[in-house]
Parts: structure tokens; C-alpha cells; sequence
């Protein structure tokens, strides 16, 4: 059954009714997975008072989720391809709900940093729905072309989701004050929606590979992963200098070597290594980690450079939360419209050409933060312009993924990209801890407590956001040229 067709002229792309519908289902998905991203923001402060924890404690929430969504993306995407992509979709949101409703009645710290961690399965949706719709196009007349619309229109969701999300936490939190409980429900009951969305509106995907879960794989890849961003995260709250955090690290790292051993020797492996070996792959999951660095670790230096008060260190915006939300808002807003304009472009020049011109706006926006930080409007162009780069490379990467990989293998490639995506986040955290918290400058306010990270300190992170973007885009510059194209052969 054709699911995409071309216009009555041939010339752009749209969907069949069939395929519009199962995509408006899924952006209902990734609507969803945006609320999750930005409800929850604005009353992290509300929360570490509930749960009588310190808001440094906070940062806990995010090393956690980090470290479950690096373990459970591999072997979902890997279950979707052999037991179907909608199958492990719904068991995914069937978790992330359990999940969130657990954080609307946690009764403790801990309780509350396990279920939190458990949300972090909804990491897995985009990837999902990216394979589920590349398997039911493939086989249609510029597949890979009508993959990466849908994928930019998915993302533009999720980007709408997390400004739905952040103003409706603000909004609900403010209204309801001592009803912490209540305002926590909202996201539950979204994600419990979302799973009969999927359940009613959206169909399996047509190829299944079967088999058994590589569970030594499993294993010895969890092990390293688990290895790693737990010692990233330790060396983030404990220093450079602790060296068992190093050594974590290293034992992670060193994991990886009997793990790539056992797979290539492995005639079904949970994480086929020849296939990431090969020209059209590596570059996309390099980018993919590279580009973690600034999507999931940026946001929070920006947040406390502009609340930093400029008459009293000499720099930052002085802005109130009001004014960082405008900030934040417009990032997202840039991510919505290079989303959006991912599969236009494409269409203008090449696949490979766009994910190098998207990863060259990321390098542009933080690195004019070099010499262009002291007022609003500085910083506003400079997110804009970042914002736009990286909407399209988080619509770009999971489908050029998909595009690379053989039919019965997009699950596990577009899975690996937020994988290695999160592994970037979880470094990034661990780096810019260091460099804004290594060098304090003195309390800001007389007896608040509260210390300022220096300005050479968010030089350096703008510095890394910017270089290992531009180190992305060089790497796609190694990407076979007909990469990502509609007749790519499928092997």
C-alpha cells in the first residue's frame, strides 16, 4: 500500500492521506515528548523544596535520566527492529507513564530520582518514529526524500511541545502553589493519552527481523555505558581531580574493546559494528555526539549567565527569569523553524550539504558569543542562529541514520544517534561543570551564598559548543556524496 506519492506535477513532496494521518498521530507523540522536556523546567525549584533537597541536588535529576536513556536507546531501537517499531513504542510509553505518574506521588528523594531516571525512555520515541515511518516508505518513490519531511515536521512538534510544556508548568505551578501533586499530574495524564494514541492511531511497521536479544552484547555494552556516564557525572560533582571518576572512565572506555570483539563475531549483534564502520554511518553518529555537547549541555550556562548581574562581576545580562524564559524561547523557536526548513533545503541542494550547513549555524551562533555577549540582543541572534542549526540537525540525524542503514536495521542506527547524542550531553555536563564551577568569584548578593562562575569559564564553554560543531561538519564533509539519497540500495 503506498503510503507517500508525489504532487500532480512531480515537483515537491506530500504526504498520502494514509501517511498524513499515522505522522499527525505521531507529532501528537512528539508533542508529548516536548511537554516532558519543558514542563518540568520552571518548577525544578518548587520540586527541591517538596522533596527538602538542596537545589544543587537537582543536577542529579538529569545525570540520572542521562544515564538510563544511554542504556535503554540501544536495546529498545534494537527491539524495534526485530519485534516491531509501534510495539516497543507503546512499551516505552507505557514506562515513561508509570514513570511520571510515580513523580507526581513520589514520597521521597530517592523515589523521586528513580522514577525520574525511568522517564528518560521517552528518549527513544523520535528515533522510533523516524525507522516506523522509513519502513513504510522505503519502498516508494523518494522514501529517504518523504522521511526527512516527516521528520522535520515531527521535531517541529516536539519543539512546540517543550514551549507548551515550559509555559503551562510556569503557569499551572504559579496557580497552584501548595498543590505541587496536582501540577506534576498534567505531564502523567499526557504521556497515558499518548499511549492510546499510538495504540489506536498508529500501524506496525512492515519489517521485523525476529530473533533473540543479544543479552552478552547487552551486557557488556551497558557495562561501558554505565561506566562511562557515571564517571562523567562524578568527576562533575567531585572535580577534575578525583581519580576514581578517571578511572571509572577509563574502565568504561576499556569495556568497549571486548564488547566490539564479541559483536563482529556475532551473527545477529545488538549493535552491528560494520555497519557503523562504513562512510555513510560514523560520520552521522559522530555528529551525532558532537552535537550532544551543545543541544543537551548550552542551555544551562546560558540560563545562569544571564541571570548573572553585570554590576556586580563586570558581565552577564542581569536578566530575570522572565527574560531568560524569552531566551530559551526563542533557541527553541529557532529549532522549530530549522526543523521545519531541514527538507526544504534538502531539496535545494543535497542531504550531506544540509546536515554540513546545519552544523556550521550551530559552530557560528556560540562562537559569535566570543566576541558578542554583553546585551540581549547579542545573545538573542546568537541563539537564534544556533537554534536554527540545531532543529535541523535533530530532524536530520535520526533519518540520515535511517537512510544509511539496511531496512531491518533503522531502528538500532536511529537509535544509536540519541545514544551517542546523550553520551555527548553527559560529557558536556561533566566539562562545563568544571569550567563554571572550578574558579568562583565571590558571593554576588551580601549573605545569599551564592557564587558567580567566571567569565573565562562560559568563554570556554561557548568555545567547545562552537569547535566540536564545526569538528561535525567537517566530519560530514566525508560523507559519500549520494548519501541519504531516495534510491540509496537497501542491503
Amino acid at each position: 500500500m503506498a503510503v507517500f506519492q508525489r504532487g500532480t506535477h512531480g515537483r515537491g513532496l506530500r504526504l498520502a492521506p494514509t501517511a498524513t494521518a499515522v505522522v499527525g498521530f505521531l507529532v501528537l507523540v512528539e508533542l508529548t515528548s516536548g511537554i516532558l522536556q519543558g514542563y518540568y523546567t520552571p518548577l525544578l525549584t518548587d520540586i527541591a523544596r517538596h522533596l527538602g533537597i538542596h537545589d544543587a541536588d537537582v543536577n542529579w535529576f538529569e545525570a540520572a535520566q542521562l544515564m538510563v536513556a544511554a542504556l535503554v536507546v540501544p536495546v529498545l531501537a534494537k527491539l524495534g527492529d526485530m519485534m516491531g517499531h509501534r510495539k516497543v513504542l507503546l512499551i516505552s510509553t507505557a514506562l515513561t507513564a508509570a514513570a511520571s505518574w510515580g513523580v507526581a506521588f513520589a514520597p521521597s528523594f530517592w523515589f523521586f530520582l528513580a522514577v525520574w531516571a525511568l522517564q528518560g525512555f521517552y528518549v527513544v520515541w523520535l528515533p522510533l518514529e523516524i525507522a516506523l515511518i522509513y519502513s513504510r516508505s522505503h519502498h516508494q518513490l523518494d522514501g529517504a526524500a518523504l522521511t526527512r519531511k516527516a521528520a522535520g515536521i515531527l521535531v517541529a512538534g516536539l519543539e512546540l511541545g517543550v514551549i507548551v510544556g515550559a509555559l503551562a508548568g510556569g503557569f499551572i505551578g504559579g496557580a497552584l502553589p501548595d498543590m505541587l501533586w496536582l501540577t506534576l499530574m498534567i505531564p502523567a495524564i499526557a504521556v497515558t493519552l499518548c499511549f492510546f494514541v499510538i495504540l489506536f492511531g498508529v500501524p506496525e511497521s512492515e519489517s521485523r527481523t525476529g530473533g533473540r536479544l543479544d543479552l552478552m552484547g547487552l551486557t557488556l555494552l551497558s557495562t561501558g555505558l554505565l561506566l562511562i556516564t557515571a564517571g562523567l557525572t562524578f568527576m562533575r560533582i567531585n572535580g577534575p581531580g578525583t581519580w576514581w571518576a578517571w578511572a571509572t572512565v577509563v574502565l568504561g572506555i576499556a569495556a568497549m574493546i571486548p564488547f566490539t570483539r564479541y559483536e563482529l563475531g556475532h551473527k545477529d549483534p545488538l549493535i552491528d559494528i560494520r555497519l557503523l564502520r562504513k562512510p555513510s554511518m560514523w560520520p552521522v553518529q559522530l555528529t551525532a555526539f558532537l552535537f550532544g555537547v551543545s543541544v543537551l549541555g548550552a542551555q544551562a550556562p546560558l540560563s545562569t549567565f544571564a541571570r548573572t548581574a553585570p554590576a556586580e562581576v563586570g558581565y552577564g545580562l542581569g536578566a530575570s527569569a522572565s527574560v531568560v524564559s524569552i531566551l530559551i524561547g526563542v533557541y527553541v523557536l529557532g529549532m522549530l523553524a530549522g526543523a521545519l526548513l531541514y527538507p526544504v533545503v534538502t531539496r535545494w541542494t543535497t542531504p550531506r550539504i544540509t546536515l554540513m550547513g546545519a552544523a556550521f549555524m550551530v559552530a557560528l551562533g556560540y562562537l559569535m558569543f566570543l566576541p558578542f555577549h554583553d546585551s540581549t540582543v547579542q545573545v538573542l541572534t546568537n541563539m537564534a542562529i544556533a537554534g536554527i542549526g540545531s532543529g535541523a540537525l535533530v530532524a536530520a540525524l535520526p533519518s540520515a541514520a535511517a537512510a544509511a542503514a539496511p531496512l531491518t536495521q533503522t531502528g538500532m542506527a536511529t537509535g544509536l544517534t540519541n545514544a551517542t547524542k546523550t553520551l555527548g550531553g553527559a560529557f558536556a555536563s561533566c566539562v562545563f561543570g568544571i569550567a563554571l564551577a572550578g574558579q568562583a568569584l565571590g558571593s554576588l548578593t551580601a549573605g545569599a551564598g551564592s557564587t558567580a562562575a567566571p567569565l573565562e569559564g562560559y568563554l570556554l564553554v561557548w568555545t567547545i559548543c562552537g569547535v566540536t560543531a564545526l569538528v561535525a561538519a567537517i566530519a560530514l564533509y566525508f560523507v559519500p556524496k549520494l548519501a541519504f539519497g531516495p534510491t540509496l540500495p537497501v542491503d
